[in-house]
Order: structure tokens, then sequence, then C-alpha cells
């Protein structure tokens, strides 16, 4: 049996203007999205400072006191914005929250597109006031970067190349900032509890940032969990359930986690930023007719984008009820 890795692309090869290396590129991302569902991004574009400026402020703001960082939760849009707080989440399945809190920042200049009637406003925390210029930055960034990667998912589809772009544009994307706190006393983690649950992505592919610590994982079609590690320049991106219902599963949403390797890290903090890239709320997720055949029957209900997504925050446990 062929040994299961994730896939390393140099995102240049794709912008590079060679047909035949910009090719190569899609061939490869798309075979790795086929079999696993993730792949690791070299040569993104992303300045470093542009990173280190982000977890800086993060830092800043996840070190205030609790009663503080609350006053900045709005408990009414669902967590769309804002901030999270330590035990609201729990993945789809488990009974104990994870063990994270973080904070939401969705679109900002939407200028007059009525779309923008259906989004909470960004909240943003006074007391750090540079994590807005430092948010904003890398949600920009990775608005592009994930605009071409799905570009390339597209011509892999053999589909139009830009079949995507009024789908995705002023979509309900998330950059999630995310803290694993640390745990003060390892006696006191309650049972079954860790980072991040074994969970699946709900939008249509995420772009995550590298983490401060390893830890994030992977399973396999064969149920076994794979070490997901990119180098400290390296972003991370997998598909979400969006496409693959999309794809009627020729794509895959593949079940990840966040564990510590290491049970005394749990004593230390972690940092890690995904960016959910999400299509408008009338996308239609209506299975391709190129991905449904007698060999491939049709798998998922018809549904928008904005109605998978409601069900799914209701899962979470962050929609009120």
């Amino acid at each position: 049996m062929k040994e299961v890795s994730i896939a390393t692309v140099d995102y240049n090869e794709y912008i590079s203007g060679d047909p035949a290396k910009k090719a190569a590129f899609i061939q490869k991302i798309g075979d790795a999205f086929s079999e696993i569902g993730f792949a690791i991004v070299a040569n993104h574009g992303l300045p470093a400072e542009v990173k280190d400026n982000l977890y800086d402020a993060a830092k800043k703001f996840f070190a205030l006191p609790d009663d503080v960082k609350k006053s900045y939760e709005d408990i009414e849009n669902g967590g769309q914005r804002g901030y999270i707080s330590k035990g609201r989440e729990t993945a789809k399945g488990y009974k104990q929250a994870d063990l994270k809190e973080f904070y939401h920042i969705g679109q900002e200049e939407l200028g007059n597109d009525p779309i923008s009637s259906e989004y909470p406003k960004n909240i943003w925390a006074k007391e750090v006031p540079e994590l807005r210029d430092a948010g904003l930055r890398v949600y920009n960034e990775f608005e592009n970067v994930g605009r071409n990667l799905l570009r390339a998912i597209a011509v892999y589809l053999k589909l139009d190349e830009n079949y995507f772009d009024d789908k995705i544009y002023h979509g309900n994307s998330i950059l999630r900032i995310l803290h694993y706190y640390p745990v003060q006393n390892l006696d006191d983690v309650p049972e079954g509890a860790i980072r991040a649950g074994a969970h699946e992505d709900i939008n249509l592919i995420t772009l995550l940032m590298g983490a401060s610590a390893n830890g994030l994982q992977a399973m396999t079609k064969d149920g076994k969990w794979l070490d997901v590690m990119p180098e400290p320049n390296q972003i991370v991106i997998n598909m979400g359930d969006m496409l693959q219902r999309l794809t009627n599963g020729k794509l895959k949403s593949t079940t990840h986690r966040v564990i510590n390797l290491n049970r005394e890290e749990m004593l230390k903090p972690r940092f890690s930023t995904p960016f959910f890239l999400h299509p408008r709320s009338d996308m239609d997720l209506t299975c391709l007719e190129s991905c449904v055949d007698a060999e491939h029957p049709k798998k998922f209900e018809d549904m928008t984008a904005g109605e998978y997504l409601d069900e799914r925050i209701g899962e979470l446990g962050l929609k009120k009820n």
C-alpha cells in the first residue's frame, strides 16, 4: 500500500507565468485534495513580519483579564465576530468543549454590496488597537491567495478557471485567531479534553498560518492519524465540507484535530490562525453534474452555503437557541 503523506506545493509555480509549472501545480494540489484533503503551501507570499505582527497583537489581547475579553463577545451573532470565550465551542459529536478561546474577524470593506446586511460588524478591542490593522492585513492576504488556490482547483475539476470568483466575492470568510490556553495543572484537565476535537471544516477551503507548536493531525482514509508539520514559513491548506458537497466527495473534507504530542505541552500556550474561506450565502452547493455518475451516486441533498453554515453553527454550540 502506498504510504500516505502531506504533499508540499510551491505557490510560485502557479503564479510564475510558466504554463507547464502552473499545470504541474494544479495536478499536484488537486491530487492531494482528492487523496487526503490537505496540502502544505510554500512561497505563499505572506511576509514573516505580517505574521509576527498579528501574533504579537494576539498575545496582548489574550493576556487581558477574562472579564475584559468577554466585553468583546457577542453571544447573539453565533460566534461570527469578536471574542469567543473558553468552553464555548465543542466539536460535533463531543461532550467536552475544546481547550481554546479565539477571536473572529470578517469582511470589513463591502462598499455598496447589499450582502453587507447579512454580516455582523467586526468587533475591535480598544486595549489592543494594533489588532485591527494586523488582522485585516492577514485577512486580505489570505483572501487573495485563497482565490488563486480555488482557481487551481476549478481547473483540476475541469471548470472555468474563474468559476469560484463571483461566488467568493465579499464571501463570509472568517479569520480566526486561536489561543489554546495553557492549563494550570494537568490533573485538572477534564477527561477526554483536548485542544481541538476531531472535526471537519465547514467552508470551501481553509488556509492555516503556521502554529506556535506542533499538534495538528489529519485522518487518513484507513483511519490513522497523520501529523501535519509545515515549516515556519509555510501554510497548510485543507478542504472544507462545502467543497466536498459541491464535488460529491471527489475532493475530501478530512477529519482533523489538535492534540498535544507531549502532555506537558498543555502547560504552554499555543497560537494558530486559520482563514476559513467562505462563499456568499446564496452559493448553490448542489453536487456538480460532472462529479455524479453510476459509480458515484449523489451523496448530498441540495443546499445553499448559507443554509449549511447556519446548520453547522448550531451543531458547534455557537448559536444561541
